[in-house]
């Protein structure tokens, strides 16, 4: 007997192949494409411009899947939400929806866990576990799709969830490529970004790239040995010289800059003349700075520094015509701010009920 085959685990091209060894025209793959990622079906017989013997097959020899959304829990103060969720090997990962005035943005993992040990990362304290497949990254934006409804459209995505998006290059392209694509979820990549820590090679092979996703750089200081201290695994195999190149080599569309997350430790970071020599280390590249306040967590081994200190941080770059924005830290008393993500079985209570996926139509 064959084995059921997981259709979101397949390519565009290998759905192709799949449909081809049916008998089926290649079309026939677009338009299941489109049913699975466009409407969000999750059952064959949703699929009504299919004829019945094509979903008869496809009930007998595949399987769509849909994300397990197993806890979702909300801010009451600024409306952001955190969903766990649950693989099918049963491991964990979570994704934040963040909403901001006319935007909706959902915050996507990679990884389970993160390859790297940022001090200042609640993510880093649990290692790697795995890669995410390319279907677990955007079964991520189906399941925030079906939760928000349609009257909440998701506007913007951006990876900067659990793991080292980079680290994971080939799923991440992967699962952009169903994202961007018509039969797909549609987005612009201008409404994608893509964040690293800093993976040299891996910053130029995104460039290659054929959608041209936005770059956010994670550079959190302004000295090698600043940078050692609080991201010593990936600072001491591409340092700050190697990446500043890689990010002035990198290929800006037009009107589009490179970001850099600076997250702002009290008494390490946060300093004037740290503000000063970020200046020097970003002459002539088109950019924007966002400065991170550090959000805490449970034995956390650095503090948020003083509103005072971050003004005059921000003000420093201000002068030098660098465009600079305190970024406001949402989700914070439900651990979904930047640099809290934690997945974890042990939930607390009075979580929101999980809805059911979207069922398309």
């Amino acid at each position: 007997m064959s084995a059921i085959v997981p259709l979101k685990t397949l390519t565009a091209s290998q759905l192709a192949d799949f449909a081809a060894a049916q008998g089926w025209p290649r079309y026939r793959a677009r338009q299941i494409l489109a049913w699975i990622y466009r409407r969000g079906a999750t059952r064959f017989d949703q699929m009504t411009d299919l004829g019945r013997d094509d979903r008869a097959v496809l009930e007998r020899t595949a399987v769509i899947g849909e994300p397990m959304l197993a806890d979702v829990r909300r801010d009451p103060e600024d409306g952001t939400e955190k969903f766990l969720f649950r693989l099918d090997d049963g491991a964990l990962v979570e994704a934040v929806l963040i909403p901001d005035a006319d935007r909706l943005t959902l915050c996507l993992s990679t990884q389970v866990g993160c390859t790297l040990d940022c001090g200042f990362c609640l993510t880093g304290t649990m290692g790697l576990q795995r890669n995410l497949k390319a279907h677990e990254i955007v079964d991520q934006v189906l399941g925030a799709r079906a939760h928000a409804g349609p009257e909440r459209p998701i506007t913007n995505l951006v990876f900067m969830g659990m793991g080292e998006p980079l680290a994971n290059l080939a799923q991440v392209c992967e699962a952009i490529e169903r994202l961007t694509a018509e039969w797909g979820l549609g987005y612009s990549p201008r409404r994608i970004t893509v964040s690293t820590a800093g993976l040299v090679p891996q910053i130029a092979a995104l460039g290659a790239f054929r959608h041209k996703v936005n770059l956010a750089v994670s550079l959190n200081a302004t000295t090698d040995e600043v940078r050692n201290r609080v991201m010593g695994t990936i600072n001491r195999k591409y340092p700050l010289d190697a990446l500043l190149a890689a990010c002035r080599a990198y290929p800006l569309p037009p009107r589009r800059r490179i970001t850099f997350e600076y997250v702002a430790l009290a008494g390490v970071n946060d300093r004037p003349e740290d503000a000063r020599r970020l200046v020097s280390l970003l002459h002539g590249l088109r950019c924007k700075v966002n400065v991170i306040p550090f959000n805490p967590w449970p034995d956390a081994p650095y503090q948020r520094p003083s509103d005072e200190a971050i003004a005059e941080f921000q003000a420093i770059l201000a002068r030098a015509h660098i465009s600079t924005f305190i970024r406001k830290s949402k989700g914070r008393s439900i651990l979904a701010a930047c640099g809290q993500l934690r997945s974890e079985s042990d939930r607390p209570a009075g979580l929101i009920p999980a809805p059911q996926a979207s069922r398309g139509g």
